[in-house]
């Protein structure tokens, strides 16, 4: 059954964090503003994973002013794949995706060919601010396209699948994995219609699939039974996202990590006001998770490796739960 019908009182069961919770008791309480740019600005967040050699996709190169774009064609005319955004974009708003090339034209994810006019405009609407948050004057962040791992061949539409893991004051407490569908047009966007596969915490295994808020059991476009997932070296992915609160220094975070085929984990973005909707890919409430973190003031583990290794004992669960009525 969809989250969309649970009554109020058995979301307060489930132990469902809130918005105004969510926004008073912890982002506020544990993220400092003055940290905000390190996050909200992707190329800070990538110059900064450099500093402490976080894996991310490599750069590429910057655009940041509108004379720059006349001459793009000599930066690009040897690239066969790259992913072009906005340095200040939310929500994957204007990101560009070219996975080869035609010729003299650029192929997108999802098969249509552009021309260089094409990518030239793209690059004037982000420099213009059209997809950075308040319209604010952006940057064109050109970076290496991630190498699709074949582990999740059939269970995402024309995008690769990425990982969100809220991480509280260094210990990772929820994730989930998205998967772009045909609604979602190859975004791993929950809201635009991407799949949402709550993941355990012990082991990355599939708990519960939702898309639109509702339960789900196969990818609505390749028909792959989701119950299946479970994703290989978990331990290391979880201690990636645990690194990034060392490397930001804000309590409550949304790591956005993807898997290369080649590279393994990839850190892509951070969010310092990560969304609630993983509570509904997992079925669950963040809220325990949280207060329970918040209890171990006085025996706080130092290390990234320990409070990852407590996060996997202490939040383990089974395997899957095959039928789970909320």
């Amino acid at each position: 059954m969809g989250m969309a019908w649970i009554k109020p009182a058995r979301l307060r069961e489930l132990g469902m964090l809130g918005m105004n919770c969510r926004n008073v008791e912890f982002i506020n309480r544990y993220n400092d503003r003055r940290l905000y740019p390190l996050v909200d600005n992707k190329l800070k967040t990538k110059l900064l994973a450099q500093e402490y050699d976080v894996p991310t996709p490599r750069l590429q190169f910057v655009v940041r002013e509108q004379h720059e774009i006349s001459h793009i064609n000599r930066q690009l005319q040897d690239r066969e794949t790259f992913v072009l955004k906005p340095a200040k974009g939310s929500g994957g708003k204007g990101i560009l995706v070219v996975i080869g090339r035609a010729g003299e034209r650029f192929i997108k994810s999802s098969g249509a060919e552009i021309g260089i006019a094409d990518v030239r405009r793209h690059m004037s609407n982000i420099l213009a601010g059209l997809y950075s948050l308040g319209g604010a004057s952006d940057v064109v962040i050109i970076e290496d396209l991630i190498a699709f791992d074949e582990c999740f061949a059939g269970y995402s539409h024309e995008g690769v699948p990425d990982i969100r893991i809220i991480v509280f004051r260094g210990y990772p407490v929820m994730a989930m994995l998205r998967l772009a569908t045909h609604a979602s047009d190859g975004k791993a966007n929950l809201h635009q219609g991407a799949v949402g596969l709550g993941l355990a915490m012990n082991n990355g295994a599939c708990l519960n699939a939702v898309q639109f808020s509702r339960q789900i059991e196969s990818h609505p476009d390749t028909g792959r039974a989701l119950s299946d997932i479970c994703i290989s070296g978990w331990r290391e992915i979880l201690l990636l996202a645990a690194q990034c609160h060392e490397m930001t220094g804000l309590g409550y975070i949304g790591t956005d990590l993807v898997l290369d085929k080649y590279l393994g984990p990839q850190m892509l973005e951070l969010n310092a006001r990560p969304g609630l909707s993983i509570q509904i890919a997992n079925g669950r409430g963040l809220l325990p998770r949280l207060r329970h973190v918040e209890s171990l003031k006085h025996r706080r583990h130092v290390s990234v490796e320990h409070r990852v290794d407590y996060v996997m004992r202490e939040f383990a669960e089974p395997d899957t739960l095959e039928g789970r009525v909320l």
